[in-house]
């Protein structure tokens, strides 16, 4: 199995890395992209992309994270792509109002573009902004290998357009909800070569119901999901496209290294 966006590199789960381990050894994970989505967790996703062979380092600057980025942030970031890995988390967001969305746009224009100079992987969230991300898909060079919208829930009809610019369309198992049905009904639209699968661990928990594996509530009172719960995503996923688990399984590990480049 493969994971194409989480956040495990996070202190919180630092103290249970152990046991985070052995539960994904216990699903079969093969691969997990890492993403450190601001300057100070860059360096955490480098040391465990180096300790953890199943890790692919994604660094980037998130749309929140926009209003404190350093002075030296490009140089950061490419000092970082120099010795590998890919952009991300990168994006747009208008559902957090307060944001600044010329700034989010600056910042996400120049990380795509240097996505798309080194043709790695530009991991990409998008809440809320569909019309500035497409025109920012349609007006920008893009990596040729293509570029991921994590947890995509954008419009069905634009899934074609976007898909012929490279995109792929990671699923979340936080898409199992009752009132997330709109959403799973766009995943039984797209191809099924375009399909990916991820927890964004410890964000986006599953229905409480659907839940395999556990982690302590967080800091700020909620639950958190637990990275083995992507073997639920992937459960989710063949319920609502009608593929068999199996055969899921193997497309979404192709698709995974078509993209990733089996890195």
């Amino acid at each position: 199995m493969r994971d194409a966006h989480n956040h495990v590199h996070l202190p919180a789960l630092a103290a249970i890395r152990g046991d985070l381990n052995a539960a994904l050894a216990e699903i079969g994970l093969e691969k997990m992209v890492v993403n450190g989505s601001c300057e100070n967790e860059w360096a955490a996703v480098a040391a465990l992309a180096a300790a953890d062979p199943r890790v692919v380092p994604s660094y980037g600057v998130h749309p929140w994270k926009v209003d404190d980025v350093t002075p030296q942030w490009r140089e950061q970031l490419a000092a970082r792509l120099d010795v590998g890995g890919h952009v991300g988390e990168i994006g747009l967001d208008r559902m957090m109002t307060r944001l600044n969305l010329p700034a989010q746009q600056e910042i996400f224009r120049w990380q795509l573009a240097e996505a798309a100079r080194r043709d790695v992987v530009a991991t990409i969230h998008c809440l809320r902004a569909w019309e500035p991300m497409r025109a920012a898909v349609r007006e920008s060079a893009l990596p040729r290998r293509g570029f991921l919208l994590h947890a995509f829930n954008g419009p069905a009809d634009w899934v074609a357009e976007l898909a012929e610019r490279g995109a792929y369309f990671s699923f979340s198992g936080a898409f199992l909800a009752p009132r997330r049905e709109q959403i799973r009904s766009t995943f039984a639209r797209i191809p099924t070569n375009r399909l990916l699968v991820e927890t964004d661990a410890p964000a986006m928990p599953l229905p409480a119901e659907r839940e395999r594996f556990s982690l302590p509530i967080g800091v700020d009172g909620k639950r958190q999901n637990h990275p083995a719960n992507l073997v639920v995503a992937y459960d989710g996923l063949a319920e609502t496209t009608g593929v068999p688990p199996a055969d899921l399984v193997a497309r979404v590990r192709d698709n995974f290294d078509r993209l990733f480049g089996g890195s």
